[in-house]
């Protein structure tokens, strides 16, 4: 177990704080296009909403962060997620465009607030102030653009539970997709577990992540 320096406890609060307010987003944004594509199930329950506790996976939320905290190498949480948004789809006023549309708003919204805070660190870095002085506020713009990169693109790989399955099952034609899914149902989940603790995930989305950094990068400065 790395040791919990005081440095690396503050790096994994702010970023935990933004993880919650991003996870927050992302599932409110499922819930308000379902909205406007006629279910009104999670707005019912109270999930449209920036209140991280009607969001909160006590296992993927809580305990994934918490333990890489204190054996991960970074106190940045990556392997988390949030309690999923509640859907009907038999409620859409259209079935394949609803699929699409409320899976992608998930994605969508943490590019939104992957540009919202690119923004602030653009204002951040020429207003003259200094990056020793104003670190915390530097690190919470920094762990914004990393974690809704990372969200964005994460959620995207089209294997169930992650949105991008949906979009990929709905945006499909018929016959393609009913082959995508009886491959994808079953056996999605297992994949991409086994994906993720190979490695080999990083390694298909680690140079995206690290081309869409390097290009934000160059945007701030």
């Amino acid at each position: 177990m790395d040791a919990l320096s005081p440095h690396r406890i503050a790096q994994w609060i702010t970023s935990y704080v933004v993880l919650l307010f991003s996870v927050s987003v992302h599932e409110s944004a499922h819930g308000w296009m379902a909205l406007q594509m006629g279910d009104d199930t999670a707005a019912s329950q109270g999930r449209v909403s920036l209140n991280p506790l009607v969001h909160i996976d006590p296992v993927g939320t809580v305990l994934m962060p918490v333990l890489q905290l204190l054996f991960a190498s970074s106190g940045i949480p990556i392997l988390a997620w949030a309690k999923p948004t509640p859907v009907v789809a038999a409620n859409f006023r259209h079935l394949a465009r609803g699929h699409i549309l409320v899976a992608g708003a998930g994605p969508v919204s943490n590019m939104i607030l992957t540009a919202l805070f690119t923004g602030g660190y653009f204002v951040l870095i020429h207003s003259g102030l200094d990056p020793a002085q104003a670190q915390p506020v530097f690190s919470l713009f920094e762990a914004g653009i990393i974690m809704n990169v990372g969200l964005a693109i994460f959620n995207l790989v089209p294997l169930p539970p992650l949105d991008g399955s949906w979009i990929v099952s709905w945006g499909l034609p018929r016959p393609m997709a009913q082959v995508y899914d009886r491959i994808a149902e079953p056996y999605g989940p297992y994949i991409l577990m086994f994906l993720i603790f190979t490695g080999a995930l990083n390694l298909v989305l680690g140079p995206v992540f690290g081309l869409i950094l390097f290009f934000l990068r160059w945007l701030v400065t």
